[in-house]
């Protein structure tokens, strides 16, 4: 894996073969209205599920696109009584194997996926959610902190496993609360290992915002990633085996973090 393409010089990860296939199809894509939003002269899709008055949570994807397991987090979120939006940063576009993805990934833009999350914070905000926040995954644990920095109207982030270069967004000048996970046996060097973990943290604190962060022993990148589908995924990727405790506890510390900070 080498991460995020155009705004840093790359990382590189073995992520096993090419030929890894991603399936696009989950039992709760059904659930999820699908809205346009505007952005300039242009618009994009974005999916929507849960209460129109209830907080709203933008839930950024990972490198494979709008897949299956960034709908189960989504929906995960809103069945805890939260409005879940994601935008589609890929167009339409899904990678169904590694290169694909990795492809997806190093032509995205950067910026204007920061945009696309302004935006989406203006939607929800004009449609019935008083307060927002944002979170993500991997490429999106690294938006969600950009976004932070770069957005205004946000009140809350949560990034798991992934930070941004500076390039994008120097997050010591972050002005919102931030809580953010990381496997203690993450190897993606500079991106989401331990020693981005503790370089993230120094700029944290130097921020003065609100902040926890939290490390989960025996587990690596994505653990987070539950369905038989992306459990095996990230096997075959070499992040390592699941531990549904470390689950658990980081969906329990999530939720509390932005009752406290997006309830009214």
């Amino acid at each position: 894996m080498r991460v995020l393409g155009r705004v840093a010089e790359p990382f590189r990860l073995r992520v096993g073969p090419a030929t890894l296939r991603s399936m696009v199809t989950s039992s709760s894509s059904s659930a999820f209205d699908r809205v346009h939003i505007k952005r300039g002269d242009q618009s994009f899709d974005a999916y929507v599920l849960g209460e129109p008055a209830a907080p709203g949570v933008i839930v950024l994807q990972e490198w494979w696109g709008v897949d299956y397991e960034v709908k189960n987090h989504a929906a995960l979120i809103a069945s805890k009584g939260f409005r879940t939006l994601i935008p589609d940063l890929y167009r339409g576009k899904v990678g169904l194997d590694a290169a694909e993805a990795q492809h997806l990934m190093d032509g995205l833009d950067w910026s204007g996926a920061v945009k696309d999350v302004a935006d989406s914070v203006n939607w929800l905000k004009q449609n019935g959610s008083s307060k927002v926040g944002v979170t993500g995954f991997c490429m999106g644990g690294a938006l969600s902190l950009a976004s932070g920095v770069l957005v205004p109207g946000l009140d809350a982030a949560v990034a798991f496993y992934g930070t941004p270069p500076p390039e994008l967004a120097d997050v010591s000048k972050l002005k919102i609360p931030v809580q953010a996970h990381f496997g203690e046996l993450d190897n993606i060097a500079g991106f989401s290992d331990k020693k981005a973990a503790r370089e993230l943290e120094e700029k944290l604190k130097v921020s003065g915002v609100n902040y926890e962060m939290h490390m989960y022993p025996g587990v690596g990148h994505a653990f987070l990633n539950s369905s038989p589908e992306g459990k095996k995924r990230k096997a075959d990727c070499g992040f390592g085996g699941h531990e549904d405790a470390a689950v658990s506890l980081a969906w329990s510390r999530f939720e509390a973090w932005l009752r406290k900070y997006l309830q009214p």
